[in-house]
């Protein structure tokens, strides 16, 4: 698909159809994960795939924005492997997770497989559920499936402010 394409029809899915994905559309998925930027090339993500009944049960106990879809992604960060910056400590983990689930995002699209960024998780339950070690930061997750026939994207995903309002050149 243009790259351009990708980026103005890729929308929040919310309704799947009731299949799982492929394997072979999950590691194309996760290849562009995989290669996403990340600051130093320090690499500090780490990706939980979801992709059968007994996972995804455990995933409803962790939030109520699953809209019943047949797989997720749980982006997360290691948190001991995140390039800090000198000046204010400022740690880099967060923004290359946040570059890997957009790449995921953007590859999905591309795919035909629908997907909703979800940052109404519970960390703590996904922790127990899942079993994630103390210094691996749950981060993004990504509800992920073809979507349904019916979804379409919500009314104000269409409202985008004028450019002017957003972009400043040389000042604020």
């Amino acid at each position: 698909m243009d790259f351009e394409k990708v980026i103005s029809e890729r929308y929040s899915v919310r309704k799947f159809e009731n299949k799982h994905l492929e394997q072979e559309i999950i590691d194309k998925i996760l290849n562009a994960g995989h290669i996403a930027p990340t600051g130093c090339n320090f690499q500090p993500q780490r990706i939980l795939v979801l992709n059968n009944d007994e996972s995804l049960t455990k995933l409803k106990k962790c939030t109520k924005c699953h809209f019943d879809a047949p797989c997720a992604m749980l982006v997360c960060y290691n948190q001991d492997e995140s390039w800090t910056r000198p000046y204010d400590g400022a740690k880099s983990a967060p923004i290359d997770a946040s570059i890997v689930a957009t790449h995921i995002m953007l590859e999905a699209k591309n795919l035909g497989i629908g997907l909703c960024w979800v940052m109404h998780f519970d960390p703590t339950a996904m922790r127990q559920e899942f079993n994630i070690p103390d210094n691996i930061i749950p981060h993004a997750l990504l509800v992920m499936g073809y979507p349904h026939q019916t979804a379409a994207p919500l009314d104000m995903h269409s409202k985008v402010r004028s450019i002017d309002e957003v972009v400043f050149y040389d000042k604020f």
